[in-house]
């Protein structure tokens, strides 16, 4: 027993030991970890939003539909995304591009898209990839919308029949980095459609036909968003509409807005609404784009003009 003894204290020392240099270590890596976060600041999804008005670039968030075909003429390098649902899609594309479907699961593909180069997306008319550029820019990644999308725009223009096929381009692989703040709020933005799917508001965005009954029921809920120019809102607007130019600094001016309201945000072609209405949601308020906007001889037949909606000076 006796020589037990200073064999069993060799043991407890050891094994004391052993227990302090593991808890030195855990508690070195929870400092480091502590370290880091506070080295690395949370990121501000509102402030992100913000900064998408802030930052507003030369020529805005849209390219011409004429320009892209330019540009595809001249080669240039670029990644071309297409918004559409897959039979769309399939039927005929851009040259090219790559199908990321608009619906409740794409904040799959933030990772997928470049954070850099030239990078243009388009939907049918622009008004659902209003809002997909709106939110891929607070992720970071510089893409710019076609104007009047594949539907009423890209595929109009005289020559782009040489940059149209079927051909199906792989999804590249998800390499980019995306702060998890970013990838949550893009994730929520989209899951919420699964609840606005059979509502007048689905995809965010609501008929003048559906406007124009609430205009009428006087809904004391909903507040009309006219983002136009002053001197077409002066023109004509939609009655009960308040003004809010659209471009840079435009969200300076969104503290004049009802927070406990539904906003109905129109534009001319429901291309910068969809923008807008991107940005609300995410710093706080609720908010749909007028289907077609007032409507344009581009857009035909939506908008509350073109459909034969009054308006109001």
């Amino acid at each position: 027993m006796k020589k037990l003894f200073p064999i069993l204290l060799v043991l407890l020392l050891v094994l004391s030991a052993a227990t302090v240099t593991a808890k030195g270590q855990q508690e070195g890596a929870q400092g480091e970890q502590q370290a880091q976060e506070a080295a690395e600041p949370a990121v501000d999804v509102t402030e992100l939003a913000k900064d998408y008005f802030d930052e507003y670039p030369q020529g805005g968030y849209i390219i011409k539909e004429e320009m892209l075909l330019e540009k595809l003429q001249n080669g240039e390098d670029m990644f071309v995304i297409d918004i559409r649902q897959p039979d769309a899609y399939a039927e005929a594309h851009v040259t090219g591009a790559v199908n990321m479907p608009w619906g409740p699961d794409f904040a799959q593909y933030l990772a997928s898209i470049p954070q850099s180069g030239q990078v243009y997306l388009y939907c049918y008319s622009g008004q659902t990839a209003g809002q997909t550029v709106a939110l891929l820019n607070l992720a970071g990644i510089p893409v710019k919308s076609v104007r009047y999308g594949f539907n009423y725009g890209f595929s109009k223009v005289e020559g782009a029949d040489e940059f149209i096929d079927t051909t199906e381009v792989a999804v590249p692989s998800a390499n980019n980095e995306i702060a998890p703040a970013v990838q949550e709020t893009v994730d929520a933005y989209y899951k919420e459609f699964e609840e606005l799917a059979g509502t007048p508001f689905a995809n965010n965005i609501i008929s003048s036909e559906n406007a124009k009954k609430i205009l009428d029921a006087e809904d004391d809920s909903v507040q009309f968003v006219d983002i136009r120019r002053k001197e077409d809102y002066d023109q004509g607007h939609i009655e009960t509409a308040v003004n809010i130019p659209y471009g840079a600094d435009m969200h300076e001016m969104f503290g004049s807005l009802p927070a406990d309201k539904k906003l109905i945000v129109n534009c001319y072609s429901g291309q910068t609404a969809g923008q807008t209405v991107a940005i609300l949601k995410v710093i706080g308020y609720d908010a749909a784009s007028l289907k077609g906007g007032m409507g344009t001889p581009k857009n035909e037949p939506m908008g509350w003009v073109t459909e034969g909606y009054p308006v109001v000076q």
